[in-house]
């Protein structure tokens, strides 16, 4: 099972993201180099400052070499976390489809890892149908050998009108999300787009 990096970056040279947009491809083809695959390159619309986004890689394994290659642009690391697939993805590849990306962080007890992902599949049949959009990715950390851990989850949207829209989900789903809500110890959303060059913003 690949291993995902999820790495929130900063720019301490810029009040923005135009140095870091600048070298995005040089920027992906050091982290294919090094062997590793870029699932995500997220800029922040909310919750993040404005010389920071998320990296996401794709690995077999951790290393310090995409630090490296980070520090060469200017950016430093500000956290960083191992993470492994749980209901998805199942596909290991980039993501290409413009929109909101919304990162919703969890702080649980690692022993309802399992039934929260079960709890998320089971809700997203609803409300996939319901909404335009679609849960990417449901992450755990990789070392659940603590109690307590984190997951993310990782929710595509059209637009934020959608995100919006989509806060009263059909009954099936709610229900489900409050048994995984009741599971939580916290949740904190972060609101950010995928940065694709060229497409439309």
């Amino acid at each position: 099972m690949p291993q995902y990096v999820v790495r929130q970056l900063k720019d301490p040279g810029s009040n923005g993201l135009q140095q870091a947009q600048s070298h995005y491809e040089a920027l992906q083809q050091d982290i294919h180099e090094k062997g590793y695959v870029q699932f995500g390159f997220f800029v922040g619309l909310f919750g993040l400052a404005s010389n920071e986004f998320y990296l996401v890689t794709i690995g077999e394994d951790a290393t310090d070499a995409i630090d490296q290659v980070l520090a060469g642009y200017g950016l430093d690391v500000k956290e960083h976390f191992l993470l492994a697939p749980t209901a998805r993805p199942t596909v290991h590849e980039p993501l290409a489809k413009p929109g909101i990306c919304v990162f919703r962080w969890f702080d649980v007890e690692n022993k309802n890892v399992a039934q929260m992902a079960d709890l998320s599949r089971q809700a997203w049949v609803t409300f996939e149908s319901e909404f335009d959009c679609e849960p990417i990715a449901l992450f755990a950390e990789s070392d659940r050998t603590p109690d307590r851990g984190k997951m993310l989850l990782i929710t595509w949207y059209r637009d934020l009108s959608v995100w919006e829209a989509s806060r009263n989900p059909p009954n099936e789903a709610r229900e489900n999300f409050a048994k995984r809500h009741a599971m939580t110890i916290e949740a904190k959303p972060i609101a950010t787009r995928l940065y694709l060059p060229g497409a439309a913003t």
